[in-house]
């Protein structure tokens, strides 16, 4: 991607940098909000393991069982459902949405998972790389690893059967690794993320400017 293309897909994210979360019921029940006001700070679950549960948005009672809903990231209520207290809603039914400002982080992975070249895993199972390459990878960094299209670079794993994967797109640089060596993935998940060498600077410079510039936000 040209340089001036990831500029541009940058900008568009400064213009609009949120993300909208849909909270629904998980189950059939009676609803009852605990907050009841849009425009009210949210935060998202904390401490080191994610342990402590972010804000308590409502509670949903099904057959005397009242179980709590809470607030899967950080942001503002930007609107509630035209519910009232005790109605029954099943399960899916939207019930509030939540307006989540982009951390830096997010924002960097969204600018590489829209100019990198994903390749994800092809079928169910645990991954590894080839040990060349994943020698490769620790010794000089995966962003000095080159691959190029047919390239075996992987090993499949499933019930008791090892298959090798080769790589299927355009040559360039891996610069990011998704996954840890053994992990079990599922079909569809992203592998690695691959860019052209020519353009490996340019998006270290914009992940650079993202990371230097982009102002958090302080909601809640």
């Amino acid at each position: 991607m040209e340089k001036q293309n990831i500029s541009e897909l940058l900008q568009k994210i400064r213009e609009n940098p949120y993300r909208e979360i849909i909270i629904t019921a998980p189950h059939s029940g009676n609803i009852e909000f605990v907050l009841k006001k849009t425009g009210s700070a949210v935060n998202g679950p904390s401490g080191k393991y994610k342990e402590k549960p972010g804000t308590l948005l409502a509670y949903l009672t099904r057959e005397n069982n009242k179980k709590p809903i809470f607030a899967p990231e950080k942001g503002e209520i930007s609107e509630l459902a035209e519910l009232k207290d005790g109605d029954f809603v099943q399960a899916g039914t939207p019930l509030l949405k939540i307006k989540h400002y982009l951390t830096k982080k997010e924002v960097i992975e969204l600018i590489l998972q829209q100019t990198l070249f994903l390749f994800r895993a092809p079928e169910k199972g645990k991954y590894y790389f080839l040990p060349e390459i994943d020698k490769k990878i620790k010794t000089k960094g995966c962003q000095n690893v080159l691959l190029s299209p047919g390239e075996e670079v992987l090993i499949l794993s499933r019930m008791k059967r090892e298959t090798y994967i080769s790589y299927e797109g355009p040559r360039g640089l891996i610069y990011i690794v998704y996954f840890k060596q053994g992990q079990s993935l599922n079909s569809g998940d992203i592998l690695f993320g691959i860019c052209p060498k020519e353009d490996l600077e340019k998006i270290k410079e914009v992940v650079i400017k993202v990371q230097s510039e982009w102002e958090e936000n302080n909601i809640g």
